[in-house]
């Protein structure tokens, strides 16, 4: 959904639009994103199954396909649903006949279904977003020793628009994808997302600056608070100054202003 309104600060704004099968939907705006002097929202459909908490895992319906025999139905069925060989389950309800002389020949019919996969939902979310946007961007998916956890590094063109202001879009995109994996799973899965090495760099950064905080508070014996920071990024700063003798740091304010202030030790 495109917005014609400058992006400003929003505390929980909703909208509806229509779905795909025409029913209206109601949408909270999470988030937006500037690009190509046009503004695009985020946006997180909400249900009545959500403030229940009652959500079910989404089991994939199966279909039915008819070929002249099995293996053309299979690859008329690959085709319907975008997937290869190894992604689809399929049973076989008619063989199919070739009947004599091609009289009271019989179509083969077989009912197919493709296979959840965590990646497969990462992939399909976050394609539906790029899209929209009309960006080329390469997904490439690994899943951590955990078991649970899959990191997910974006290549591309414009990688700067997909991070945003001190990554904001980044973890806009990390958030929702992780609501739209676990809506499907009946495990806790985690989705992290990165680009260009932001996460990195970002970490580092922010280490040098609570080094540089810590100085200024020991130079000026005053406290000092940082901007509002995500609770990675508020991490970041306590960690890094955990084990200084001269200082110390806590967090202060509600969501999405709760910032780190650093403060002398008494």
């Amino acid at each position: 959904m495109i917005m014609s309104e400058e992006n400003q600060e929003m505390e929980q704004q909703f909208v509806e639009i229509y779905g795909e099968d025409g029913q209206i939907v109601k949408c909270e705006i999470y988030d937006v994103i500037d690009f190509e002097d046009k503004t695009y929202a985020l946006l997180l459909p909400v249900t009545e199954d959500e403030e229940d908490d009652d959500s079910e895992v989404i089991v994939m319906e199966y279909i039915e396909v008819s070929a002249r025999t099995v293996d053309d139905a299979i690859t008329e069925a690959l085709i319907k649903l975008g997937a290869t060989s190894d992604q689809i389950e399929y049973e076989v309800i008619e063989k199919g006949s070739t009947g004599f002389l091609g009289i009271a020949r019989k179509d083969a019919v077989i009912k197919v279904r493709k296979k959840y996969s965590v990646e497969g939902d990462i992939t399909e979310f976050l394609q539906k977003i790029f899209s929209a946007m009309d960006l080329k961007v390469e997904i490439i998916i690994e899943k951590a020793e955990d078991g649970n956890t899959y990191n997910v590094e974006l290549k591309g063109d414009d990688m700067g628009i997909l991070i945003g202001k001190r990554g904001q879009t980044l973890d806009s995109l990390q958030y929702l994808a992780n609501l739209a994996v676990n809506k499907n799973s009946e495990e806790y899965i985690k989705v992290k997302i990165d680009t260009e090495d932001y996460r990195k760099r970002r970490k580092e950064t922010l280490e040098n600056l609570a080094k540089n905080i810590a100085y200024k508070v020991k130079r000026t014996k005053r406290p000092v608070s940082l901007e509002p920071m995500n609770p990675f990024e508020r991490r970041v700063i306590h960690s890094a100054l955990q084990n200084d003798r001269f200082v110390e740091t806590h967090s202060e304010g509600d969501e999405p202003y709760r910032h780190v202030v650093v403060t002398l030790k008494k």
